[in-house]
């Protein structure tokens, strides 16, 4: 009876200390990308917009700011990274993006409202942010007010597999708006995690479960409110094969 309920005892801790093992395994932390060349003086203009047939060609124009060649970086981790080199995010209404490595593309864009948005990004997929490094334009039977506040989602996007999945990019647009601790802020739900962000710059997402992970992103007020705005918020489902 004591051996049984010895084998029983030291069951229970083996499965405790696993459960521990897992809830650790399971957290889910931020924190910030430090290590990419700033692009400050990066800009990005749209030159020509033309329309065949609901098939647009877009013509961009850019300075200080090299198409297809691999971002210089200081960090020694991995990000998921295009092996294709730095590229324009195009997002149509906050829908996931395509990524152009050329400076003239086309897209099929339906009838209907259409707010598009296009900035220059690394290879490892991190936004170029500064007031020219961005495109917001629109395609819309009824116009949207453009001076209006935005959040756009832009990382994690689709399936990462590997040692990608070990830290994975977080990353999104402000356009008309700035994020502060006295100020607006964006909230980040992961899965079930909530963070607070205050400073628009690129984090890495560390513990992501294998299979399915949600990602919501909400623009807040100064109050905490969510603002009132369109692609607000943004929800967004990556898969992990680790």
């Amino acid at each position: 009876m004591r051996i049984q309920l010895k084998k029983i005892f030291l069951l229970s801790i083996i499965y405790i200390l696993l459960g521990c093992n897992h809830t650790k395994e399971q957290k889910i932390t931020i924190n910030k990308v430090e290590g990419s060349p700033s692009y400050n003086n990066s800009k990005i203009s749209l030159v020509e917009q033309t329309n065949l047939e609901n098939n647009f060609n877009f013509s961009f124009e850019l300075e200080e700011y090299e198409l297809g060649i691999q971002t210089e970086k200081e960090f020694e981790y991995q990000l998921a990274n295009s092996e294709k080199g730095q590229h324009i995010h195009f997002i149509l209404n906050n829908e996931p993006y395509s990524a152009h490595y050329e400076k003239t593309f086309s897209k099929k864009i339906d009838n209907g409202n259409n707010i598009i948005l296009a900035f220059l990004s690394r290879s490892h997929h991190e936004s170029v942010k500064n007031k020219n490094a961005y495109v917001l334009t629109q395609i819309s039977d009824q116009p949207e007010d453009l001076s209006s506040e935005f959040l756009f989602y832009s990382r994690p996007k689709g399936t990462y597999k590997g040692k990608d999945t070990e830290k994975v990019l977080l990353d999104f647009y402000l356009v008309n708006t700035e994020i502060s601790k006295n100020g607006n802020k964006v909230r980040a739900t992961i899965n079930d995690t909530v963070f607070l962000i205050d400073e628009w710059v690129p984090y890495y997402i560390e513990g992501l479960k294998n299979g399915e992970n949600k990602i919501k992103l909400e623009l807040l007020d100064s109050d905490g409110n969510l603002m009132d705005i369109p692609f607000n918020p943004s929800i967004k489902t990556v898969f992990i094969e680790k």
